[in-house]
Formats: structure tokens, C-alpha cells, sequence
């Protein structure tokens, strides 16, 4: 049966219906475009998601409690268990079993920037990009655990060409290109409140990237896993693209999920007020759960404990380590469990049922969507330990106000301020605690406080900061 019999014989015909008006470049497109789609998968979600009347949430809130956490202690230095960790991190390290991964499928729209946001200019007196920045904490422990570290980067359709010809311009930042490897993000259709298809033109489905979540499955059908594992990587390092603050390799993480004996764990923010967007760590019954600030009653979200603080106090940043087979069990074609699809209401510019292009101004379709942090309730002692703003997120998502680049900026400036002063250096700041003059550390120098005080400590650097300043 071919592809345009398969669609017919699923209730997808029109899929095909202006084929024979199309030129032969044009056919090629729409018929890859086809091949993407598994119409069984599609079958089920339309019944579950889009038909159904049932509502879309699961969530028992009257049996949810706050999730268990490590806290990170005033004396990291001096904690045993967080030493402890930080060994057995290292040790992994040491052995080649750990891979950095980055979803970068997003473009810089909302930044107002034209381009992969992965190519965005973020750092204060270099203006380096965020690509850059995460290949330089990259190469800094490759150097400092005498290892390869292998960096994977799922980029979307949009994007892919644009990302791969950007690190091949910049010589993929010393990394070195056989130790950098990209792959497409998958797809699905989207379909209208009936369930069919909706085409953005005669020659191309409405196709919409399959969330973060989507992630996981790109691994196992591009054949990522079986190269980590040819090369006996087990454990993946998971960030997002839109934060350069993240601690890209933090062995104290990776030793806590190996003692744990996790198959995922996560790192939690505390959250600063009772409506920051972040998702929750909760336990429902014996499983951990994410559960997104949209969907969190607000009665909830204001729950105090009997020293006052936020009862839900811990969010999630999308910071996680993922064990290699884990990742295999969810994604195998013999897989007993997989992660929910998600439906999202747009609007979708689409054909009408004359041919023409119409752009609503309703929401009009639905489009599907997979969420890593759905992976959670079936991993094996999953563990979540927490981290500090400053040390491990500050987003650059918006053009201005919260998240934005002059927030980001400030933010790099605060945390090398404070790793200056650590070392014994006076550093004149404002009323904020940014610097008064710009100042930026490059990662191969330091890319945490224990790093930074080692290299300073080292090169006994005497700086004058009454200029803007860049330590290297």
C-alpha cells in the first residue's frame, strides 16, 4: 500500500487532494512531509485528545504533596555527602560514561533576534553566544577530567541548517566536529477540531515540532543511543538552549544520581514568589510528578509551612541527568511505557476546504506536544537535589522585562561579582549587586566558584576593575 492509500484508507485523503497540480520538487516535499506522520499514533490521539469530552488532567490535588529534595548546604565544602557525591561524579566523569545534550530547536523570535536562539549574543564585555559559552564549560572538563564528553544538540527543521553551518564558521568552538553531533527534532500534524489534517498549502502539511519531550524518541530514532553506548556513555547531561547560566557538567549532580541509583534526576529552584512560572515537584501516591504553574490550583501555590515558606517551594529549571538505558525502555519499539502526548488549542494558519489560506484569529486546531518532565513518574528512584539562581538559571527569553537579555547580563555580572569576592577582591556594584563596570569570566577560566578560586589562586591575577573587564 502506498503512502497516499494509507492516508485514504485512515480518513486523511485530502492530505494528497492538489497532488497532480504539483511539480515534482513540490511532490518530493509533501511526500516526506507524509512519511513523518505515523497515522496509527495520530488514530489514537485524535480519539484521546481531540474527540474525547473527558478533561485532560489526571492530577488527585487533594492527595498531592510537596516532593523531597537534597538541600544544598550553607558549606559545600565541608557537607560529606555533597563531597561524597561530587567524587562519584567525578569518577563518572573520569571514565568517559557522561554526555552533554542540548535542546536547541528554538529560534530568537521573541527575542526579537533573526536566527537559532543558540547563536544569540549573551555575554556582557564579549557578547559571546550562548553556543559558545556552553562549548567553552564543555571543553573546561574535558581539560579538567581528562575526558571526551561528546556533545549532542537536537535542533528543529527550521533551524537545523542554520545551527550546523554556525559551529562549522565558528570550527564548532574548539571542540572539535567529530565530538559535535546534531539531529532534527521529530514532528507532528496538526489537525482541526475533527481530527483532520490541516494543510499550511497545497504542497505542505501544518506540521509543528513534538515538544521537549520529543527529545527522547529523536535520540532512539536518529541513532544517538547506540552511539553513546558504542562509546560507553550512560548517563546525558539534559539543558536547555536559553540558559547560559547552567552548569553544563556539575559533577556533585552526576554523583548524586549514581549513588542514588536514579534513572532521572532533576535539579529545583527554590521558587521567589508563589506565581514565578515554574513547574512543581510533587509526589502523587508513591510517583514524582511536575506539575506545570498553569495547571497548579492557587490555593497551592499559597500554601505555607510553619516556618512561612511557599509549601511548593520547589521548581523545576529543565535541568536533569538521564541514564542512557532508561531513555531506551521509554523509546524501544517493544516499550511497555511511553511519555503522554499533551494537546495544545492554536491557531493555525491552514487551507479552508476551497483551497484558500485562512489565518484565524480563534483558536482553530490542535497541535501535540511531548514533556520530558513526564518521564519522571517512571524512572526508578528519581532524585532532585537543589541549586542557586545564580549558579544555574537565568533564561534569556523575552526582549525586555523578566528573562530578557538585560536581566541574563546582569545576572552573569552578579555571579562573577560574588566569585570575586570569594577570592578577596573588592568589587564596586550598585544597589543591586551588579558591578559598576561590565564584567565577564570566561569558562575555560572558571566555570563555577571551586574552578574560578582555583585558576585565580594559581595566576595570582592583579586586576584593575575600574574598566570594563574580561579574565581569561
Amino acid at each position: 500500500m502506498d503512502t497516499k492509500e494509507r492516508f485514504e484508507q485512515k480518513g486523511q485523503g485530502h492530505v494528497f487532494q492538489y497532488w497532480e497540480s504539483l511539480d515534482e520538487e513540490e511532490k518530493r516535499v509533501l511526500q516526506e512531509q507524509a512519511d513523518e506522520i505515523d497515522l496509527d499514533e495520530l488514530e489514537v490521539l485524535v480519539k484521546q485528545l481531540v474527540l474525547s469530552k473527558k478533561g485532560s488532567s489526571t492530577i488527585d490535588f487533594s492527595s498531592l504533596d510537596p516532593a523531597p529534595y537534597e538541600p544544598l548546604p550553607g558549606d559545600i565544602l565541608g557537607d560529606e555527602k555533597w563531597q561524597k557525591a561530587k567524587i562519584a561524579g567525578e569518577a563518572a566523569l573520569c571514565s568517559g560514561r557522561v554526555a552533554a545534550f542540548t535542546v536547541a530547536g528554538g529560534q530568537g523570535t521573541r527575542l526579537g533576534y533573526d536566527g537559532p536562539k543558540g547563536t544569540y549574543p549573551i555575554s556582557p564585555v564579549k557578547n559571546k553566544t550562548l553556543f559558545q559559552l556552553f562549548a567553552e564549560k564543555i571543553r573546561a572538563a574535558r581539560c579538567r577530567y581528562d575526558c571526551e564528553i561528546p556533545w549532542y544538540l537536537m535542533t528543529s527543521h527550521v533551524n537545523h541548517e542554520a545551527t550546523v553551518s554556525f559551529f562549522r564558521e565558528n570550527n564548532h568552538f574548539g571542540l572539535g566536529e567529530d565530538s559535535v553531533r546534531f539531529f532534527r527534532q521529530g514532528r507532528m500534524p496538526a489537525v482541526d477540531f475533527e481530527g483532520k489534517i490541516l494543510m499550511e498549502s497545497k504542497r505542505s502539511i501544518a506540521m509543528s515540532p513534538d515538544g521537549h519531550g520529543g527529545a527522547l524518541r529523536a535520540l532512539e530514532r536518529n541513532g544517538i543511543l547506540d552511539e553513546m553506548e558504542a562509546k560507553g556513555i550512560d548517563l546525558m547531561s539534559y539543558f536547555q538552549v536559553d540558559n547560559p547560566h547552567v552548569q553544563v557538567i556539575d559533577p556533585y549532580f552526576l554523583g548524586f544520581h549514581v549513588l542514588s541509583g536514579s534513572s532521572m534526576s532533576s535539579k529545583m529552584l527554590p521558587k521567589a514568589y508563589e506565581k514565578e512560572k515554574l513547574g512543581h515537584f510533587c509526589v502523587l501516591g508513591d510517583r514524582l510528578e511536575i506539575v506545570e504553574y498553569s495547571d497548579m490550583p492557587d490555593e497551592l501555590t499559597a500554601q505555607r509551612d510553619e516556618k512561612g515558606q511557599l509549601r511548593f517551594i520547589a521548581g523545576s529549571v529543565a535541568i536533569h541527568i538521564v541514564s542512557v538505558d532508561f531513555i531506551r525502555k521509554l523509546t524501544g519499539k517493544n516499550s511497555s511505557i511511553a511519555l503522554p502526548f499533551h494537546k495544545a488549542l492554536k491557531k493555525i494558519a491552514c487551507l479552508d476546504s476551497n483551497g484558500e489560506k485562512v489565518v484565524p484569529s480563534e483558536p482553530n486546531g490542535v497541535k501535540f506536544e511531548l514533556f520530558v518532565f513526564d518521564a519522571l513518574p517512571f524512572a526508578g528512584k528519581p532524585m532532585i537535589i537543589e541549586t542557586t539562581r545564580l549558579g544555574d538559571f537565568s533564561p534569556v527569553k523575552n526582549a525586555e522585562g523578566v528573562d530578557s537579555a538585560v536581566t541574563c547580563r546582569a545576572d552573569q555580572q552578579r555571579l562573577f561579582a560574588q566569585w570575586l569576592t570569594d577570592v578577596g577582591v573588592s568589587v564596586e556594584k550598585d544597589s543591586e549587586g551588579v558591578p559598576l563596570r561590565k564584567i565577564e569570566v570566561s569558562p575555560l577560566f572558571g566555570y563555577d566558584l571551586e574552578t574560578f578560586r582555583e585558576s585565580w589562586e594559581k595566576r595570582g591575577l592583579d586586576t584593575d576593575f575600574s574598566q570594563d573587564t574580561y579574565i581569561e
